[in-house]
């Protein structure tokens, strides 16, 4: 194809590099997979059943753009009472990536400014790209906490959003009170938008979790079914937030995704009836699996949520390390794909024990290997 033929938008970014570590393991015989941000858990049988009996009674359809009233009717309902009082907007995505989409195509004017903290989410940095925006990083090097000084220190006149991530990905770090309330209100003052991504907020195992919406009503929130209720090839999530902003959402939406996928629709009304506190307990043992096995031999932050690690390379730069690791048939990733600095990896825990076990037992071994 011809080089010409392709837009400029997409020519400054790779590909993903969790997709192509994905691919890998289709290729590696018995890999130890500690690379994929996915629950390990499948889709509970009342979500499944609520899907099939949807697709069964001919539900397959568009639904209407902003989703199903019975599932909005449930999360509207869950917002209010975390929320009282405060003016919000709420429709379904196709995914929480999906809802990201739509938010940073809704807010960034190219040459606009987006404050991400690093490391951060893989996507942030492109779709700001995509957009004609400019990411601005903020460092939350050595122990991942956001220093609200450092973050005004970044802001320009041109600065026009702030994307948080709590519980983060890569890094399993949770925000603190302080944190998320200094920073909501900073970007209150300042008049900055702030979107709080909230895929992992049922995953904090030390603290409860805190979205900056408690403390700024024009936060807009992005969450989803995906890592919850282990749906993530089902494409369902949602967005709240200020009716002005989820307006031209919507908009977006109607001539992009149209709208999530039906029939899973029903099966997100019926997972909300599902307590998931088993799995959520069950890896706050699989994080302290991880930390008791690497503590001696890494620098490691315990990781206060998500089911994420995000180690020192013991030696090397990440990148080597992690190549070492693959020819161990250990699957991990390299920082570098999360951040400016290729000295850290990450290590996804949504893993049976087994794996696990045979994961920290090589990487010990790699470790030790260069001391």
């Amino acid at each position: 194809m011809p080089h010409r033929w392709i837009a400029d938008r997409v020519l400054g970014f790779d590909s993903s590099g969790i997709r192509k570590v994905f691919d890998l393991a289709a290729k590696i015989r018995d890999p130890v997979n500690l690379s994929i941000g996915q629950p390990h858990f499948d889709v509970p049988a009342e979500a499944k059943q609520a899907a099939i009996d949807a697709i069964s009674a001919g539900r397959n359809g568009y639904s209407v753009t902003q989703g199903i009233v019975e599932l909005r009717e449930k999360l509207e309902a869950r917002v209010r009472a975390d929320l009282p009082g405060q003016d919000r907007q709420l429709f379904v995505t196709s995914g929480t990536s999906g809802g990201l989409v739509l938010a940073v195509m809704s807010l960034v004017n190219p040459g606009d400014e987006v404050i991400v903290f690093d490391p951060y989410f893989v996507m942030y940095a492109p779709l700001v790209g995509i957009c004609g925006g400019v990411a601005v990083a903020v460092d939350t090097y050595p122990d991942f906490r956001i220093d609200v000084d450092r973050v005004r220190e970044c802001l320009t006149p041109r600065t026009k959003l702030i994307l948080f991530n709590s519980p983060a990905n890569p890094t399993g770090a949770v925000a603190g009170e302080d944190e998320v309330s200094a920073l909501a209100v900073l970007a209150l003052e300042r008049d900055i938008a702030l979107v709080s991504d909230e895929i992992y907020r049922e995953f904090c195992y030390d603290a409860p979790f805190v979205s900056p919406a408690r403390f700024n009503p024009r936060t807009l929130v992005i969450d989803g079914f995906s890592k919850t209720y282990g749906m993530t090839g089902w494409r369902l999530g949602f967005a709240h937030g200020p009716p002005e902003v989820i307006e031209q959402m919507l908009k977006l939406q109607q001539y992009t995704f149209v709208c999530a996928p039906h029939p899973l629709q029903w099966a997100g009304v019926a997972a909300m009836d599902l307590d998931m506190r088993g799995h959520i307990d069950d890896y706050r043992r699989k994080r302290d699996m991880i930390v008791a096995g690497l503590v001696d031999d890494y620098e490691l932050t315990c990781p206060g949520g998500a089911y994420y690690a995000f180690p020192r390379a013991p030696w090397g730069t990440a990148s080597e390390f992690v190549a070492a690791a693959i020819h161990e048939r250990l699957l991990i990733l390299p920082g570098n794909i999360f951040s400016s600095r290729d000295t850290h990896f990450r290590i996804s825990y949504a893993a049976e024990d087994t794996v696990i076990e045979r994961g920290i037992e090589i990487l010990c071994a790699l470790a030790r290997r260069r001391k």
